[in-house]
C-alpha cells in the first residue's frame, strides 16, 4: 500500500476516533476485545478502510472462488432452532432424507461441469445410522473420485460419533477413509450461553463446538468457522465469539476461512426481527478481518449477501466469494432471494467488476487458475503475505 493510501486511512481513523486502533493494525498487533467493541461504533468507512488494508496486505488484489455444489442430504432435525426455516420433523410435509444413491445422482447431474468440491450439510436426524454417513461420502467419491468432500458441521460430527458409540477421534479416520476431505464451519451460531438458551437450547454449547473443532484439527482435517449475526446477540457477544475462534486458531491452526453468516428472518420463529442491513453485513466482514489476525481468509458468501454486497465486501476485508453453488436450500428456505447457482464465468466477471483479480482455488486454497500470471501454474498454493 502506498504512503498516500496509508495516510488517508490514518486520517479516516483519526476522524472516527480510532487512530490508536489503526496504529495497532499498521503495527500488526493483535486487537483487544475492547478494540473490537469500539469498531462496531466507529465510522464504517474508516473500519472498512482498515480491514481492506489488512486484506490487501495479505492477499493483494486477489479474490478467490471455487466451482462447487451443495447437497443438503436431509432436512429432518430435532434441534428446533428458532432461527431455522430449513428444518422439518419426521412425517411433516416436505421432510426428506436422501438415500446414498440419490446423493450420487446429485453429483452425477453435474458431471459435465468442472466441480471440484461438494459441500454437504444437513439436519440432525437421530434415526440415521452411523453407516449412513459413511455411505453418502462413499457414494459421492464413487461417482466422482477426484471431488473434494467438505461435509458435516461440528454438531453433525457430534451426532455421527454418538451413533457410532465411539469418541469422535476414533470415528474421524473412518470418515476420512470413506472420502471426507475437510469440514465446513456452520452450526457455531453465537457461542453465548444466553443466546443459545433463547434460540437453540437443544444444540451444542459454544464450548462443545470448539472442542469438536479442536478434535477435527487434531485429526489433520481443516475446517472453516462462522458466526450467525444480526438477531438477538449483543456486540460484546459477537466479540467474545471472535476472540474464542482466534484463541483456538492459535492452538490448532486448523481454520482456513471465517464466514460471517447473516440471519435471515423469513419463515422462522424470529421472523419479527429485522435482520442485518447491507451496512451491518459489511461491518461484520470488516470487524472479522481485523479481529481474526490468524485466520487467512474471510469469505463474503454471496448466497446470503447478494451479489452487489459481496462485491463491495471485497473492499471491506473479504478475499473470497465462495463458489458456483448448486441447489442451496438452507438459506433459501429462510428467504434468500439470490440465485441457486451461477456459472463460473459469471463469478469471474463479478470479481473483475469489483476491481479484483479472480483466482479459482480448490477447497484447500491451491490455485487452479488465475488471471495473475504469477499464480497461473496449476497447483501453486494461494499466497498469504501477512
Amino acid at each position: 500500500m502506498s504512503v498516500q493510501a496509508s495516510a488517508e486511512i490514518q486520517r479516516l481513523a483519526e476522524r472516527a476516533g480510532i487512530a490508536d486502533i489503526a496504529a495497532r493494525v499498521f503495527a500488526r498487533e493483535r486487537l483487544s476485545r475492547a478494540d473490537g467493541v469500539r469498531l462496531y461504533g466507529a465510522d464504517l468507512h474508516a473500519v472498512g478502510a482498515l480491514a481492506n488494508h489488512v486484506r490487501e496486505r495479505m492477499h493483494g488484489d486477489l479474490a478467490y472462488f471455487n466451482v462447487n455444489q451443495h447437497v443438503n442430504y436431509t432436512n429432518i432435525c430435532n434441534k428446533l432452532c428458532r432461527f431455522c426455516a430449513f428444518q422439518r420433523l419426521p412425517g411433516q410435509e416436505g421432510a426428506y432424507v436422501m438415500r446414498p444413491e440419490e446423493v450420487a445422482a446429485k453429483i452425477r447431474a453435474c458431471q459435465d461441469e468442472p466441480v471440484t468440491e461438494v459441500h454437504m450439510v444437513a439436519g440432525i436426524y437421530p434415526k440415521l445410522p452411523y453407516e449412513y454417513y459413511l455411505d453418502i461420502v462413499r457414494a459421492v467419491k464413487a461417482e466422482r473420485p477426484a471431488i473434494h468432500v467438505k461435509a458435516f458441521t461440528m454438531i453433525e460430527l457430534m451426532q455421527i460419533a454418538r451413533r457410532a458409540k465411539r469418541p469422535l477421534a476414533e470415528v474421524l479416520p473412518e470418515l476420512r477413509e470413506a472420502g471426507l476431505g475437510s469440514c465446513p464451519g456452520g452450526g457455531a451460531e453465537v457461542f453465548s450461553d444466553r443466546v443459545r438458551d433463547l434460540g437453540y437450547d437443544k444444540k451444542n454449547t459454544g464450548d462443545e463446538w470448539l472442542a469438536t473443532a479442536r478434535t477435527v484439527h487434531e485429526a489433520g482435517l481443516r475446517s472453516n468457522c462462522t458466526m450467525l449475526h444480526g438477531h438477538i446477540e449483543t456486540i460484546e457477544e459477537r466479540i467474545d465469539h471472535l476472540d474464542r475462534l482466534r484463541l483456538l486458531q492459535d492452538e490448532t491452526h486448523g481454520f482456513q476461512t471465517y464466514i460471517p453468516l447473516s440471519f435471515h428472518p423469513a419463515n422462522n420463529e424470529w421472523s419479527h426481527l429485522p435482520g442485518p442491513s447491507a451496512l451491518d453485513e459489511l461491518r461484520e466482514i470488516a470487524v472479522g478481518r481485523l479481529m481474526l489476525d490468524n485466520i487467512d481468509h474471510v469469505k463474503a458468501y454471496w448466497i446470503m449477501l447478494s451479489i452487489p454486497v459481496a462485491q463491495l465486501a471485497l473492499s471491506f476485508g473479504a478475499d473470497d466469494v465462495d463458489g458456483t453453488v448448486v441447489e442451496e436450500k438452507i438459506y433459501h428456505e429462510a428467504g434468500a432471494t439470490t440465485p441457486q447457482r451461477v456459472q463460473r464465468a459469471e463469478l469471474v466477471q463479478w470479481i473483475r467488476d469489483a476491481g479484483r483479480v479472480p483466482v479459482e482455488r480448490d477447497t484447500l486454497y491451491n490455485v487452479l487458475w488465475s488471471e495473475d500470471a504469477t499464480l497461473a501454474a496449476v497447483g501453486h498454493a494461494a499466497p498469504v503475505m501477512a
